[in-house]
């Protein structure tokens, strides 16, 4: 017991050199009897340290150094403090791990105000004081690999009044050993083809035509509670999807499949728990038999609702157990400098809970670009740190888990992408040994110059099938 409050009390006093005492009450009498070194004091007893009142908080032998003002692991304050400020400091803004190791976990967070001045912050993991530090920021030391750890953090002033706890922020070590797999075999290029959606082609004369191998197939819903079916209404065997994917698959070629998207009723919401949405999934992969199955968590209904985020990715937790030779990618929106702070949330959230998932794809598309090829880049290199700083990631081992899916022509912002831009954003990923390349959507790969968006045609002039051709060649 005594060695273990020495380890802890090491901890709190390691970041405290800038951490400045109370203020003391100035003339104000005390109310409790005096701290003093080298006595034994009980949890409940009350003492007076620079004119400010305190109650222990774990039974103890005071030594010099262990101050009721620099230790509170051991004492909270129940006092005013200078002046009788009672005000306490706002609360530390979007606390975030920015790094780990196997053996620590890096954080920062935005500086809390107040009335007379913040002195300090109270850094806890798991809902036990760590230390207190001057600063706005952290690292963790000395914490087991492989291993999750959550953190909040208290901002105090100089009266010892404290804030409210911070947002909550979990992040898990890296493995503390190689890669198990630094560079992941790149997927062929797989271009969305929706068989319910703007005169779908046949797969067999594109392929023919491009030499494209491989399609992401859209969309799988549900047809009302957690039962899969394409676009939530065509039967998962019999019907245009399967005899697409039976040409694909004739002629060589492989299929990802690709559950969610922006609209429609989808599993997510629907299945009750994470072993009902893994079931869903299930099914399609034993009915199409997929290399790849996709997850577009978009919207308000998925993408934001952190319930449905971790539902998603604890199924597919049981999704990648069952199945390990079926590839696992989670593609989601960004913004034009990477993942915002939902992406951010779901990528740490899946390091966190020890999802195995094989490629984080974002669509830099949508957010107002004039220039799609850098902002793409841009978004990329956004989502490239958002891996090192939750996964321990070189720059190289973050590159090859990550994917691009673009939208050829004129997006719905009216966001040009030509097929020379198309050209420069492949020749970028391979060359940063992106791992995968998908764009929205072949049904879209045809010619017809001032059509706008369109659900048969790209807006823009081009050749028949051009975007394919080039995604092929990923």
């Amino acid at each position: 017991m005594f060695l273990a409050l020495l380890a802890s009390l090491a901890m709190t006093l390691s970041g405290l050199a800038t951490v400045a005492a109370p203020a003391a009450y100035g003339a104000t009498a005390a109310a409790y009897a005096a701290w003093t070194a080298w006595t034994p004091y009980t949890a409940g007893t009350r003492v007076t340290h620079n004119g400010v009142d305190y109650e222990c908080l774990q039974s103890h032998t005071s030594q010099p150094g262990w101050e009721p003002n620099v230790v509170p692991a051991l004492w909270k304050q129940v006092g005013g403090g200078s002046g009788g400020d009672t005000q306490a400091p706002s609360v530390p803004g979007n606390l975030r791990s920015t790094g780990v190791t196997s053996s620590s976990v890096s954080l920062a967070w935005n500086a809390s105000t107040d009335n007379v001045g913040v002195t300090g912050y109270d850094v806890y993991r798991g809902g036990s004081l760590v230390t207190t530090v001057g600063g706005t920021s952290y690292t963790d030391t000395g914490r087991a690999a492989n291993t999750s750890y959550t953190y909040t953090v208290r901002a105090r002033d100089a009266a010892g009044n404290q804030s409210g706890h911070s947002n909550s922020v979990t992040a898990r070590t890296s493995t503390g050993g190689p890669d198990p797999e630094p560079n992941p075999s790149r997927m062929p290029g797989a271009p969305y083809l929706w068989m319910g959606w703007g005169n779908p082609p046949n797969p067999g004369t594109v392929m023919d035509a491009t030499g494209v191998k491989s399609f992401t197939m859209a969309f799988i819903l549900s047809s009302g509670g957690c039962n899969p079916a394409w676009d939530g209404q065509r039967p998962l065997t019999g019907g245009a999807d399967q005899q697409a994917i039976n040409t694909i698959k004739s002629k060589g070629g492989s299929v990802q499949i690709s559950f969610g998207g922006w609209q429609g009723n989808k599993l997510g919401p629907n299945c009750a728990t994470p072993q009902a949405f893994a079931g869903a999934v299930q099914q399609v992969i034993n009915a199409v038999g997929p290399a790849v199955v996709d997850f577009d968590i978009e919207n308000y209904d998925e993408f934001e609702n952190y319930t449905v985020q971790d539902r998603i990715l604890n199924g597919l937790k049981i999704v990648k157990q069952n199945n390990p030779n079926v590839k696992v990618v989670v593609t989601f929106g960004t913004s034009r400098t990477g993942p915002n702070a939902h992406g951010v949330r779901l990528i740490n959230q899946a390091r966190a809970l020890n999802v195995p998932i094989d490629n984080f794809t974002i669509m830099p598309f949508d957010f107002g670009s004039s220039n799609i090829y850098q902002d793409t880049v841009n978004a990329s290199e956004g989502l490239k740190n958002a891996l090192k700083n939750a996964y321990g990631y070189t720059d190289a081992q973050a590159y090859a888990r990550m994917g691009i899916s673009g939208m050829n022509g004129l997006s719905d912002q009216q966001e040009l992408t030509t097929p020379q831009t198309w050209t420069q954003i492949r020749d970028w990923a391979r060359s940063k040994g992106l791992n995968r390349l998908a764009y929205w959507g072949v049904n879209r790969d045809r010619p017809c110059p001032g059509g706008g968006v369109v659900s048969n045609c790209s807006g823009i002039s081009q050749a028949e099938w051009e975007f394919t051709r080039i995604t092929a060649g990923f």
